[in-house]
């Protein structure tokens, strides 16, 4: 990454962005010439640094111009997914009380796609620094309408100017303020030096209040966008004062902060803990496992189950994850689906770990469960050496190509499950022959989870739990 900052930075020395943080390039950043967005970091970079809390602040960046803020900033840093940089800044502020999180964002994130996020953060109200970035377009996607487009403004989806029936622009920062848990909210810009310091002044004073914890604050900065107004970086200095200052009036929208109240105290990562919540909530479970299948790795295990929608990888994943938490590991299901809910692809990624889950995707897998032909070319070679491939062999003719010593198991899922009267239920095939072929925990463990999971629908309890016993027993025999 790049290189650290120096004492009294909250900027790294050189930006490794381009060439490798080497020469003048390493200097520069990613933003056009004129953005407003080279001011705004600087103006956090150097409040955190006054406040003497560089070193706990946690920057979350979005989807949109400011998607590099990673590279700039030598803070904790997470990429949000587009819009939902509230929410993670959230997860952070819960996870770690102590530090200092300030979710960036621009126009087209927070007002658009990130709409309830901005809106929920702001009415729970507790103690984060939001800085949104307004140019009234967006910019990295190309020049699209956004919320706060002024009317008639040009854009690439407004070829005419925005009119009456895209409606008026948002007023985000007057928004904010209606919200009972917004304790602090300035709009500022940055077309001169006065604006400018009071630009700095209010991300300080934002940024104070989260310190002391006293409340959400949100700061709305008009910035410049000379690339997708077609203007010079002096005629948009000049828009943002004579056009979109008077359309978004500068100055304090709420001051309300309250006396210091955030203090949850630490939260509990203990996995006893949790497992006590769990279980406090579920009947009682018998355990069956006496040790973590360290023959597949010591301490994590990664599963990748995949196939068409509908096919059931994800509630089999779901029934793994749940069974390996019942006999006392961590795990961890992170689905991805398709846009069709029969026909698209589907894919989950499931680890047991012997105390904690450090990341949750498995992008090498020790095991894949594979139900389609797209499916097995996909992930077959993706398995670590050592590990199992099994397969859909009714739906699947031709062998993966795999890593030196990795097992593969042609199991036809779908066959037996026809033969049993219900092929819906081949995905349950599919997990007794995992189980079988990778000896993950004990039949035991997985027939319970089946028992609990149909509880309500007890008379497909036998099916399911025939279908695993014949997973079983096909792995068995082509072990020979």
């Amino acid at each position: 990454m790049s290189t650290p900052a120096r004492q009294g930075s909250a900027f790294f020395e050189h930006f490794d962005r381009h060439a490798h943080g080497k020469g003048l390039k390493g200097a520069t950043t990613h933003y056009c010439p004129g953005c407003g967005h080279g001011l705004a970091h600087k103006y956090v970079a150097e409040a955190l640094v006054e406040l003497g809390v560089e070193d706990r602040t946690i920057m979350v960046s979005p989807v949109g111009c400011a998607v590099f803020l990673f590279y700039y900033f030598d803070t904790g840093n997470t990429q949000a997914a587009h819009g939902r940089a509230p929410a993670v800044a959230l997860g952070h502020k819960f996870a770690n009380p102590k530090s200092i999180v300030v979710s960036y964002q621009g126009d087209g994130d927070l007002a658009s796609i990130g709409l309830a996020e901005i809106m929920h953060s702001a009415q729970l109200g507790i103690p984060i620094s939001v800085v949104f970035i307004n140019n009234a377009i967006y910019g990295m996607t190309g020049g699209q309408m956004a919320p706060t487009t002024l009317m008639g403004q040009w854009s690439t989806t407004t070829p005419e100017g925005r009119n009456r029936m895209q409606g008026p622009p948002m007023h985000v920062a007057e928004v904010i303020a209606r919200l009972d848990g917004a304790t602090y909210v300035e709009r500022c810009a940055l077309f001169s030096q006065k604006e400018r310091k009071r630009a700095k002044t209010a991300i300080k004073k934002a940024l104070q209040l989260q310190v002391e914890g006293r409340g959400f604050s949100f700061v709305e900065i008009l910035a410049e966008c000379p690339t997708h107004w077609g203007l010079s970086p002096q005629q948009s200095e000049e828009h943002v004062r004579d056009v979109l200052a008077k359309v978004y009036p500068l100055g304090v929208v709420k001051d309300e902060t309250s006396e210091p109240w955030f203090d949850p105290g630490q939260p509990s990562f203990d996995p006893e803990k949790v497992l006590e919540v769990i279980e406090a909530q579920r009947e009682p479970v018998q355990r069956f496992c006496t040790k973590f299948p360290a023959h597949l790795d010591p301490i994590d295990v990664s599963v990748k189950l995949a196939g068409s929608g509908g096919d059931g990888a994800q509630t089999v994943a779901m029934l793994l994850t749940r069974t390996a938490i019942s006999e006392g590991f961590d795990s961890t299901h992170i689905p991805s689906y398709g846009p069709e809910s029969r026909g698209g692809t589907s894919y989950a990624d499931v680890h047991l770990a012997k105390e904690e889950v450090l990341s949750p995707s498995a992008p090498h897998p020790h095991v894949l469960v594979a139900f389609n032909a797209p499916s097995l070319d996909k992930f077959a070679a993706s398995v670590k050496p050592g590990g199992i491939v099994i397969y859909d062999s009714s739906m699947i003719t031709k062998p993966p190509t795999v890593a030196q010593g990795v097992k593969v198991y042609p199991v036809p899922c779908a066959t037996i499950a026809q033969r049993l009267g219900s092929v819906v239920v081949k995905n349950v095939v599919a997990l007794g022959a995992l189980q079988e072929a990778a000896k993950l925990l004990d039949e035991r463990s997985f027939l319970g989870e089946l028992g609990r999971s149909l509880k309500h629908k007890g008379d497909l309890i036998p099916l399911n739990e025939a279908a695993f016993r014949e997973g079983v027993k096909a792995v068995r025999e082509l072990a020979g």
